[in-house]
């Protein structure tokens, strides 16, 4: 009778492990992924997809040439291949938030995304949306409390483990950098019907995902997708 209640017990334990999230038998995906420069990202399953749980930081292409970085706001306008940047130019904030990119560097085809990894197209982003629920998709990406967010933060709960941060971007020269802990943009790599590419973005006074086009010339934040 006891021998028979241990093997209850223990494929009731089994079960609950194998249920929780990043140990069901299907969770077959790497729990982080390295670029070409040895930054680790930590991964996270999201219905079907799986997506970086920090935003890129990479300075060089998946051949490994050199991304430039350009600090000159003037410079930036104009430029018609690919370039990052970081946020002020402060690298504390690269560490925290990742950097900001055109979407030249995005389109290059030498890659931004590491090896078994791609820039998210608009579909993907909203195949995400649609996934979390349009009304809250941005709470559930959103990482709680006001250490990084300014408040309120609304409807955040990161419960997707995403932990998108309020990165800020790089808009044109006359408004430099704006938006730092107020909202993030990420780029996806569809060109929308006005001929500029879209991005998708999440904001600190409401928990919905926002998608809109931009000039390929504002410095975004990336996220990748595997494969």
């Amino acid at each position: 009778m006891k021998k028979t209640a241990f093997i209850l017990i223990g494929m009731t334990c089994l079960a609950l492990l194998l249920n929780m999230p990043g140990c069901r038998k299907d969770d077959n995906y790497p729990a982080t992924v390295t670029d070409i420069d040895g930054n680790v990202y930590h991964t996270v399953k999201i219905g079907t997809q799986v997506w970086m749980a920090e935003n890129l930081k990479v300075t060089h292409y998946r051949n490994g040439d050199q991304i430039i970085t350009i600090e000159d706001g003037v410079i930036w306008d104009y430029l018609n291949h690919g370039a990052y940047c970081i946020y002020d130019h402060a690298p504390s904030n690269a560490v925290i938030y990742g950097n900001l990119y055109n979407w030249h560097a995005v389109n290059d085809p030498r890659k931004l995304a590491p090896e078994g990894w791609h820039i998210p197209t608009d579909e993907e982003w909203n195949t995400l949306n649609l996934y979390l629920g349009a009304e809250t998709a941005g709470g559930k990406l959103k990482e709680t409390d006001t250490t990084h967010w300014v408040t309120p933060n609304a409807g955040a709960t990161n419960e997707t483990g995403f932990t998108a941060l309020p990165a800020g971007i790089r808009s044109s020269s006359y408004i430099g950098f704006t938006n730092l802990r107020l909202n993030t943009w990420w780029w996806t790599a569809t060109v929308g019907s006005g001929y500029s590419p879209l991005a998708w973005g999440a904001a600190y006074h409401n928990s919905t995902l926002s998608r809109q086009e931009w000039y390929p010339t504002f410095g975004f934040s990336v996220r990748c997708i595997m494969d």
